[in-house]
């Protein structure tokens, strides 16, 4: 790993020539594409980086802070392979990278890369952009597997403004499933509290039965008939409590299905 930014050498690479306006183009593609398809734009923003910088592959990294590791979420190119696998932050450089909040440049050679037994071209050229928020953590990267000077400044600052695009949707899209649940948490408590009333009535009717079973022992049998029918509208209700209570981990169950019976 270098520091990108303060590193002599690749200042002194030589810029290729490129289309003038190709970072508002790139960020026009993408902002269609956050605005008809925004479930799959973060894909479309690492195809992006790889065709407008030549890249051989690009991903994005985000930090999984329960497993302590990084998780490949989407790639585009010659690692598409690893779409989803998992690095230890102890083993990927990955977590000191981010600490620093500094772009690096990088390079993986053929030792490195049976040490770490998986199965690639070594890397000649890669650049890595890191960004945080309050919540999420990841990386923008981009590969090379033949040439040494695959990226110069210009790459880079490309490369830069797609790792701001992804943190904004990277931040929208766990802002909306926190949202999800939110909602959904809220969804089945209105619906606990609905069924706790309703499980009154056949307790109540219960518990006046049995009353007068004992009250009148001539008629108990009809009373106790009549119990045994309030008993079975009672464990109705509460079995429906109980898919109510476990909704959140069974989302084929719809609140229209759960209270689609009014005993």
């Amino acid at each position: 790993m270098r520091d990108l930014l303060t590193d002599d050498s690749f200042r002194a690479r030589p810029r290729r020539v490129r289309e003038g306006n190709r970072e508002s183009i790139a960020l026009r593609r993408l902002s269609r594409s956050f605005a008809e398809q925004p479930d799959s734009v973060l894909q479309e923003l690492v195809n992006t980086a790889v065709e407008f910088c030549g890249a051989d592959g690009a991903g994005i990294s985000l930090e999984e802070p329960e497993r302590r590791s990084f998780r490949w979420v989407v790639v585009a190119g010659s690692l598409s392979r690893y779409l989803d696998d998992r690095a230890s932050r102890h083993v990927s450089p990955l977590g000191s990278l981010i600490e620093s909040s500094r772009p690096q440049l990088f390079r993986v050679s053929k030792p490195e890369i049976d040490h770490l037994g998986v199965m690639g071209r070594p890397v000649t050229d890669g650049v890595l952009i890191p960004w945080a928020t309050t919540a999420l953590k990841g990386t923008l990267w981009a590969v090379s597997h033949t040439s040494e000077t695959a990226f110069d400044e210009e790459d880079y600052a490309l490369l830069s403004s797609l790792a701001d695009f992804a943190s904004i949707i990277v931040r929208y899209q766990h802002h909306q499933r926190l949202l999800h649940e939110s909602g959904k948490a809220i969804a089945v408590a209105e619906m606990a509290h609905r069924l706790a009333h309703r499980i009154n009535n056949p307790l109540q009717s219960l518990t006046n039965t049995l009353f007068l079973a004992r009250s009148d022992a001539a008629n108990a049998p009809k009373y106790l008939e009549q119990a045994e029918a309030d008993l079975a509208r009672l464990s109705a209700q509460v079995a429906t409590l109980l898919e109510v209570s476990t909704a959140a981990a069974r989302p084929k169950v719809a609140a229209s299905d759960l209270l689609a019976t009014d005993v």
